[in-house]
């Protein structure tokens, strides 16, 4: 099984907006064959703990304006050194270089 349709439209909202604020190494991996929680794993660097804050806040911005998707879940630490946002069918990870 691949990812759904729905999952690849995420993933590449996702990276147009990590890309917009200068995100680096911006990798989608489908995951969908070898686990079941999620389709797409999405990971991004960002090059200072501001950079991260800013690239978190344009993809939830994104993911609201262009999908109506709020994150199911949201994980890290409260200095951007690395955030972890879980859409369900796209988990996008955020991390400091």
């Amino acid at each position: 099984m691949t990812a759904s349709d729905t999952a690849l439209r995420m993933a590449q909202v996702a990276a147009e907006a990590a890309s917009d604020k200068l995100g680096r190494d911006i990798v989608a991996f489908d995951v969908s064959d070898l686990i079941a929680i999620t389709d797409v794993f999405v990971v991004v660097t960002g090059g200072s703990d501001r950079q991260v804050g800013a690239i978190v806040g344009e993809i939830l911005d994104r993911f609201r304006e262009e999908l109506d998707v709020a994150p199911a879940r949201r994980e890290g630490d409260r200095e951007n050194r690395w955030v972890l946002l879980d859409f369900l069918d796209v988990v996008v990870h955020v991390q400091h270089e």
